[in-house]
């Protein structure tokens, strides 16, 4: 099911799919626009090589005027927004990863889902910004900006 309406298009939307394809890059390199999302969270001034979901979602939405959680854990953004009962295109999807309980997650903004998997916009999916497809069962919730 795709929610998507081009009117109402979040702008923070438009500034994700314009950065399509920004990698993380091979040992002994980094790519810096990397670590200039991580610039945006507690992860200033740290490489390519750590989890940067968490830090691209929050550079996407700064760059829209919207402020993030600024922190670098998936999980955090449990306490930012207000919670969707049903996504929306451009909601942020916060993911469990590993263990429902554990800290560790995974977050990207909301494109469309079917019946087995929501697919996902956003950073460090297979080390780049990219459409990546993750299991229904692991989406702990929706969120949306409070002034938005």
């Amino acid at each position: 099911m795709d929610t998507r309406d081009i009117t109402t298009e979040p702008a923070w939307m438009r500034i994700a799919i314009a950065e399509r394809g920004v990698k993380r890059f091979p040992a002994g390199d980094t790519n810096p626009r990397i670590v200039e999302y991580n610039n945006q969270t507690n992860l200033a001034g740290y490489d390519d090589k750590v989890s940067w979901c968490s830090s691209f979602a929050n550079w996407c939405l700064i760059n829209a005027g919207i402020r993030g959680t600024g922190s670098a854990v998936a999980r955090s953004w449990l306490d930012w927004g207000i919670a969707l009962e049903r996504p929306v295109y451009g909601c942020i999807v916060v993911l469990t990863r590993d263990d429902p309980t554990s800290w560790k997650g995974h977050v990207g903004f909301y494109l469309r889902h079917d019946a087995q998997d929501v697919f996902l916009f956003g950073g460090n999916q297979l080390d780049e910004v990219r459409e990546l497809a993750y299991p229904l069962a692991s989406v702990l919730s929706y969120r949306w900006p409070e002034s938005f």
